[in-house]
């Protein structure tokens, strides 16, 4: 509550931030979406956004044609473009396909550990998974089209690490 009273405490640290649709926009896509993970994808990889798109919609049209679970139905309810948004279930096998190895960074019941703070996570290239959100963050700085740091008191999840 007083830490700014505290001689010890430290300031917090953020994250620089570079607007970056991963080429949303060039691929010719307008408006907003739920396509975050496409964009996180495209930006860490420098692969084209309409590839990943297109990966994405496929990976979750195999999803739900395969699967009988609440996902699947979903996915079948409300279509399987990338656009509406995607699951774990689907992007995490895509994303370590790619090269990435998955870090785990909080525990069930163990609180948050871990912020998207340069302090907290380490340099390269990174996607980092926050709360309803994917983001690329590369060579110490946050690439999306908005800031989702929270000032440096974002929980982060996990983060996928380009080995």
């Amino acid at each position: 509550m007083f830490s700014f009273l505290n001689p010890f405490s430290r300031p917090k640290q953020s994250f620089a931030f570079q607007v970056n649709d991963g080429g949303r926009g060039q691929a010719g896509f307008k408006g907003g979406a739920g396509d975050c993970v496409v964009r996180s994808i495209a930006i860490a990889t420098n692969l084209p956004y309409l590839k990943v798109y297109e990966d994405l919609r496929m990976a979750n049209a195999n999803y739900a044609e395969l699967r009988n679970d609440r996902l699947a139905k979903r996915l079948n309810s409300k279509g399987s473009s990338p656009r509406n948004g995607n699951h774990r279930n689907v992007f995490h096998d895509y994303i370590l396909g790619l090269g990435f190895g998955w870090v785990p960074t909080m525990k069930i019941g163990a609180g948050c550990q871990v912020h998207l703070r340069p302090d907290e996570l380490p340099s390269g290239v990174l996607i980092v998974k926050v709360s309803k959100h994917l983001t690329a963050i590369i060579d110490g700085v946050i690439q999306d089209t908005h800031d989702p740091s929270r000032g440096g008191n974002r929980c982060v999840y996990g983060y996928y690490i380009k080995k």
